[in-house]
């Protein structure tokens, strides 16, 4: 008997499930004005200065995840910062904070503070320490509070247009 065709079905398209991005560490960009206070009339902007431009960006990233709390309560253990161009008076600064390790009781920052024509003005970091409010040193991080500023990724940057009012994130009207 000869073999009779058979016709053949359409198999409908299975979608293939996209891959998961990879979780990315928290990180966050905040712009704020350079003050008068900042630089001296040579451009040259002083150490305490970039440690508030940081220190704002890290409390408007806690602030972002939820974790307000830890600002002002986590001591930093180690800053460090290479100048690398001079900043002016009324320029607009932009700090790049990002976490770079998450470890068992201290949290590594990475940052970039970014001049008006985008180059870099200063590059650093900044470790701190997670300790509990009568602890003798540190603790470890909560398990929720490690896998956020793990994975969270890069949030909304706080740019001087979107910058809130006064009374806005902590320290978003300081700098």
């Amino acid at each position: 008997m000869p073999a009779v065709p058979v016709p053949a079905v359409p198999v409908p398209a299975v979608p293939i499930p996209a891959a998961p991005a990879p979780a990315e560490p928290a990180a966050v960009v905040v712009e704020r004005r350079v003050e008068w206070t900042d630089t001296d009339a040579a451009g040259h902007y002083h150490h305490s200065t970039v440690v508030r431009w940081v220190e704002a960006a890290e409390a408007v990233l806690l602030h972002r995840l939820g974790l307000s709390h830890l600002f002002g309560s986590t001591p930093r253990v180690h800053f460090e910062a290479d100048y690398r161009a001079r900043l002016w008076f009324g320029e607009s600064v932009r700090t790049e904070l990002k976490v770079t390790k998450v470890g068992t009781a201290s949290l590594h920052y990475a940052f970039t503070v970014r001049g008006a024509q985008g180059g870099e003005a200063a590059t650093g970091r900044m470790v701190i320490a997670h300790s509990a409010a009568h602890a003798t040193g540190s603790t470890p991080w909560p398990a929720e509070v490690r896998d956020l500023l793990a994975t969270a990724g890069p949030q909304q940057p706080e740019l001087l247009t979107t910058a809130p009012s006064a009374g806005g994130t902590p320290c978003a009207s300081q700098s």
